[in-house]
């Protein structure tokens, strides 16, 4: 009655937001993962919600379905370019990007 959760984070250029990230699934504190690393964090089978969090700055809320054995795998990585990192300041659920895979 479990699935699992992959995170990785990487991107294709380097990051501007730098530190670990904080993995919160359904509102709850899961792990943490750096720059390079991929988490696998076991889930109950059923609707569940992902947020990436560092400081002030996260990603914006993704729902996922899990069922019973699967691996739900997701990407993210913090800001890479500059007109994104600036507008990061003002709009914090840009600071980082999530994405499903």
């Amino acid at each position: 009655m479990s699935a699992t959760l992959r995170l990785t984070r990487e991107s294709f250029t380097f990051e501007l937001r730098r530190g670990e990230f904080v993995i919160s699934v359904d509102g709850r504190d899961a792990g943490k993962i750096a720059y390079g690393e991929t988490a696998e964090i076991p889930v109950e089978a059923g609707q569940h919600t992902l947020r990436i969090r560092a400081g002030r700055y996260s990603s914006r809320d993704h729902s996922f379905d899990a069922a019973d054995g699967d691996v739900v795998s997701f990407r993210c990585h913090g800001a890479m370019v500059w007109p994104t990192w600036l507008l990061s300041f003002f709009l914090t659920d840009l600071g980082i990007s999530l994405h499903r895979e």
